[in-house]
């Protein structure tokens, strides 16, 4: 079953000019790069440092990867932040800008309880004009957002699918159980190291990181997986998680960050400025 949202879809960096601005020339270059190995990308996520990143560079961004957009490929748009007022705003200009799909994140500085979730959700999902996906990271919010919640939202006609960043291998398996069959709501596994894993057990999509750096060997993974080839698909999911440590292994979230965009500069796809509080690295 193909749903309207599905595939690899690369949570991009933001590529920054040393002022601080967005580098619109190189956002088409990442963007086309990613057209090519049949990639999504998903502007304002977390790799992208979407709570630092203003309004006026936001919309800079996504207009931007609206532009550079390649045929069949989708913009994901990220918004984040604890202002509701400020998210639905930002979500119906990124929508009107030309993005496929919002992707929501739930406000951060207090702990919410599920009934504060569905109503922070179906609120945006009332609002906002376009498609909105819902996404669940504890690495950022300290929450998670539980299965009875997901299943709420999931019948609402604006909410189309599930980003779970979340590292919990029964979750995941409940998740792509729940929805496999679903012709409208789609989960992404937004577990990099479980990108195949995801797949094979019927995932629509996977959201890797790492794909910034090496896009095409995710082009090759997800093409794998189209075909059943399950050993071709683990063989580059070994690959990738070989990539992933050159960044991620013993390193903060943000460090992190910092040193995927080191690898991309040596690619001459953008420079490694890093937006406050976030440093780069030497």
């Amino acid at each position: 079953m193909q749903k309207r949202f599905s595939g690899v879809v690369v949570p991009m960096i933001t590529p920054l000019n040393k002022d601080l601005t967005v580098d619109v020339v190189a956002v088409k270059r990442i963007v086309t790069l990613f057209s090519k190995n049949n990639i999504h990308p998903l502007v304002l996520g977390t790799t992208g440092e979407s709570s630092s990143i203003n309004e006026n560079e936001s919309i800079k961004l996504v207009e931007a990867a609206v532009k550079a957009k390649g045929e069949n490929q989708c913009i994901y748009a990220g918004i984040v932040g604890n202002q509701v007022s400020d998210l639905i705003n930002r979500g119906n200009a990124y929508i009107a800008l030309g993005a496929d799909c919002v992707v929501a994140t739930l406000p951060s500085y207090y702990g919410l309880t599920p009934d504060q979730m569905t109503i922070f959700y179906k609120t945006l999902a009332d609002k906002i004009s376009g498609p909105i996906m819902l996404y669940n990271i504890t690495a950022t919010t300290q929450m998670s957002i539980p299965f009875e919640v997901i299943s709420k939202l999931s019948n609402h006609p604006n909410i189309w699918g599930l980003k779970d960043s979340e590292r919990d291998l029964n979750r995941m398996k409940n998740f792509i159980n729940e929805y496999r069959e679903n012709e409208k709501f789609s989960y992404f596994c937004g577990w990099g190291a479980q990108s195949a894993g995801s797949l094979k057990l019927g995932a629509d999509g996977i959201v890797p990181s790492t794909g910034n750096y090496v896009p095409e060997m995710y082009k090759e993974l997800y093409n794998a997986a189209l075909d059943k080839e399950w050993n071709v698909c683990s063989k580059w999911q070994k690959e990738t998680d070989l990539i992933a440590q050159q960044y991620q292994k013993d390193k903060t979230l943000g460090q992190s960050l910092a040193v995927l965009k080191s690898l991309m500069q040596k690619k001459e796809l953008c420079n490694k400025t890093m937006m406050p509080p976030l440093t780069e690295v030497e």
